[in-house]
Parts: C-alpha cells; sequence; structure tokens
C-alpha cells in the first residue's frame, strides 16, 4: 500500500499543478497569447494532433537514427577504452569537455557544413547521446571483477570470448546510460530543427512560437514531452523482458 502511495503522489502532485493553472488562468482572466489554461491546451492538442503526428514522425525518425549511431559508436569506443588504458586516460577527459559546449552553438555550425537536410538533426542527437551512453558503458566495464577476467582466460577463452562471457555483466550500465540518451534524442533533434528545417516537431515549434499562439506552443511542447518518456520506455521494455535476473533481484 504504501509503494503504491509514492508512485502514485507525483501523479497527484502534477494533478494538483494543473488544477491551479486551470484556477489561476479563469480567476485573473489571463489572455490566450500570454497563458493558455491546460484545457484550452488539450483542445488544441486534439485540434492539431494530426499535424503534429506528421511532423513527430519526422522528428522521432531521427532520434532513432542518432541514438542508434550513439550506441554503436559508444560499445566501440567503450571496449576500445577498456582494452589499451591510455586511450582510456588521453579520452575521457576530451569526452568530458565536449560537454561543455552548448548544442545550440554547435547546431548552426552543422548547418552551414550539412546543409537543411536531416544529417545535421541526426549529428546534434549523436552528440547529444554518445557521452551517457559511452561513459555509462566504460565505467560497466572497468567495474566489472578482474577475477573473472582472469578464471575464464585461464580456461582458454579468447579476448573476444571473455568479453562475451564476462563483460556482458556492464550491459546494465550500458542500458543505464542508454535511458538517458533516448530521453534526451527527442530534445537533441528538436533543436537541430529549430535552428533551420522545415519540417519536424522544432520547425512547428518555432513556426507557432513566432505567431504567438502559445496553445500550440504548449501543445507541442507536451508531445514532445510525450515521446520523450515514449522513448525512455522503450529502453526500460527491453530491459524488463530481455533480462529477467535484474526483475528478480528488485
Amino acid at each position: 500500500m504504501k509503494q503504491t502511495s509514492e508512485r502514485l503522489m507525483p501523479a497527484f502532485f502534477i494533478l494538483g499543478l494543473l488544477v491551479l493553472w486551470e484556477g489561476a488562468v479563469r480567476i485573473f482572466g489571463i489572455p490566450l497569447y500570454v497563458l493558455p489554461s491546460p484545457v484550452q491546451v488539450a483542445e488544441t492538442l486534439v485540434q492539431e494532433l494530426p499535424v503534429l503526428a506528421l511532423h513527430a514522425r519526422v522528428t522521432v525518425a531521427e532520434a532513432l537514427a542518432g541514438v542508434t549511431i550513439s550506441l554503436v559508436l559508444a560499445l566501440a569506443l567503450g571496449i576500445l577504452m577498456d582494452c589499451f588504458p591510455m586511450i582510456r586516460q588521453g579520452l575521457y577527459p576530451v569526452l568530458v569537455v565536449t560537454q561543455t559546449v552548448p548544442m545550440i552553438v554547435l547546431a548552426p555550425i552543422f548547418i552551414i557544413y550539412m546543409g537543411f537536410g536531416a544529417a545535421p538533426k541526426i549529428l546534434t542527437v549523436v552528440l547529444m547521446c554518445f557521452f551517457p551512453v559511452a561513459v555509462s558503458f566504460s565505467d560497466g566495464l572497468s567495474q566489472v571483477d578482474a577475477e573473472y577476467v582472469h578464471l575464464v582466460r585461464s580456461y582458454g577463452a579468447g579476448q573476444w570470448k571473455t568479453y562475451c562471457l564476462v563483460k556482458i555483466a556492464a550491459v546494465p550500465a550500458l542500458l543505464s546510460g542508454l535511458k538517458v540518451a533516448a530521453t534526451y534524442s527527442i530534445s537533441g533533434a528538436v533543436v537541430g530543427e529549430w535552428i533551420g528545417s522545415q519540417e519536424g516537431l522544432g520547425y512547428y515549434l518555432l513556426r507557432v512560437k513566432n505567431g504567438y499562439m502559445l496553445d500550440k506552443v504548449f501543445a507541442c511542447v507536451a508531445v514532445i514531452i510525450f515521446l520523450s518518456l515514449c522513448m525512455n520506455g522503450l529502453i526500460r521494455l527491453y530491459q524488463y523482458l530481455g533480462m529477467p535476473y535484474l526483475r528478480k533481484q528488485r
């Protein structure tokens, strides 16, 4: 009973905020172009859903492509840093420094060199998602008990087979980073579309913002939040179905 109440508490808190928001708009008569009410946002969301779905399809495709590329690069780099400590010592600080550069600064540069197609948006997603996946996977590999590695190697297993048998323990750490990256992926695609595009949720958001149609702005933000949660949920679903031993431990 206590666990159920703890899980429902965030939902009750959000519901309370929405009620206060709706009441404030109605009591103080706040106009639509200043702050729409939750009811107005919901109505607009229903009306604009077909248009938002078309733009969301583009954004989700860019996010999925970026996350896939990030995963492949992170796996390769994580294994490389684990096999060669000197590469880890030299490259790990560089990865940390890259996160200090705001993506909103890099996105226009990508568009200058790569045009207004999908490539700069996917690259923006890659740069936002690569770091958490690579760092989580690299840390997970380094935390695997060396005695297990020596045991497997003593039975004649090669380096690749050792990774398959022992280093697989780093997969939960990889999925933890992937959850964060998947959540960021939609935002990364939107940032790229915000700078320059003709389709996608970022383009839609910029267009309605310039027209001071705040009900549509909030509706688009709600779709972005929903898609980000869905991306995170896909990784959680895979972890739940593909790793039952973790479920038993919990």
